[in-house]
C-alpha cells in the first residue's frame, strides 16, 4: 500500500471498495449495474462493512420494489456489519430481511465494528424512491460517512451532496485525510463545488466520484484539478483511478 495506507478500488459512480490496513473490506454504495462497472455483482464475495449513503437505486444498487438491490445481495452472501440511517435500517430488517448485522443510527452517531469506527454525517441531497404500487418509499435522509481505520487514518465518503458550510465542522470534529467527493454536477455538486468542499475539509487527497456514468454527469477530474489550482490548493492530490483498478 502506498501513502494512502489502504487499498481502494473505484467501481464507477459512487461505488468504492476499501481494503483496510488489517484486511477488512468496506463497500460504499455498491451499485454494480453502472455502465462503468467492470465487475458483476455476483462476483463480489467479500464485505465486512457495508455503508450505503442513501436509498436511491444508483447507491443502494437497485430498486427496493423490484428485484434485490446489489447491496442486499452482497450482504446475503457476506453478512457484513451494516450501519444505516434509521429508516433504511428498518427496511433492511423488516422488508429485505437481510442477514447482515444491521445497526440503525443517525447523523452524529458513531458505530464501532471490526476495529473500525463509523460516524454518520450530514449530506445535502434527497433519498426517496417511487413505486407504482406502493407509491413513495421513504428510506430516510441522505448521509455521508467518516470511517476511522485501524491505524487511525480517517476517510470520508460524502455520498451525493452539494457543498455545504458545515463541511468545516466535519473537518474540525473528524479530521478526514482522504475524501470521496461527487463532481459530476446536475444531481450533485460539480468540480467547482467539490474544490470548495476540499478547502473546507482540509483533506490532502480527494477521489472524485459520481461522474462520467452518463453524459449528464459531465464534471471531470481535470476540471476538479483546475478548480483546486484556482483556489491555491496545488498540493492536494487528485486520485482518479480507472474503474476496477486497485490503488494503494
Amino acid at each position: 500500500m502506498d501513502e494512502l495506507g489502504f487499498r481502494l478500488t473505484w467501481h464507477g459512480h459512487a461505488n468504492i471498495e476499501v481494503e483496510t490496513p488489517a484486511g477488512r473490506v468496506i463497500r460504499f454504495d455498491p451499485w454494480f449495474g453502472s455502465p462503468r462497472a467492470t465487475v458483476a455483482v455476483d462476483a463480489v464475495d467479500r464485505c465486512d462493512l457495508m455503508l450505503v449513503t442513501h436509498g436511491h437505486t444508483d447507491h443502494l444498487g437497485g430498486s427496493v420494489a423490484s428485484g434485490t438491490p446489489d447491496s442486499v445481495a452482497i450482504a446475503a452472501r457476506t453478512r457484513p456489519v451494516w450501519p444505516a440511517i434509521h429508516e433504511l435500517a428498518v427496511w433492511l430488517q423488516n422488508v429485505a430481511r437481510t442477514p447482515a448485522e444491521v445497526i440503525g443510527m443517525n447523523k452524529g452517531g458513531t458505530v464501532e465494528a471490526h476495529g473500525l469506527a463509523v460516524t454518520m454525517v450530514r449530506a445535502e441531497h434527497s433519498a426517496g424512491q417511487w413505486d407504482q404500487e406502493e407509491g413513495h418509499i421513504s428510506l430516510g435522509e441522505p448521509a455521508g460517512f467518516v470511517v476511522r481505520l485501524e491505524d487511525g487514518r480517517r476517510i470520508y465518503h460524502a455520498g451525493d451532496t452539494d457543498v455545504f458550510g458545515d463541511m468545516a465542522l466535519i473537518a474540525e470534529l473528524h479530521r478526514p485525510e482522504v475524501a470521496f467527493l461527487p463532481i459530476g454536477g446536475h444531481y450533485t455538486m460539480g468540480p467547482d463545488g467539490a474544490a470548495k468542499a476540499v478547502e473546507l475539509l482540509g483533506v490532502r487527497t480527494v477521489v472524485p466520484i459520481h461522474y462520467g456514468t452518463f453524459p449528464i454527469l459531465a464534471g471531470t477530474p481535470a476540471q476538479l484539478r483546475a478548480a483546486l489550482d484556482a483556489r491555491g490548493l496545488n498540493a492536494v492530490r487528485v486520485l482518479a483511478p480507472e474503474p476496477g483498478v486497485p490503488v494503494g
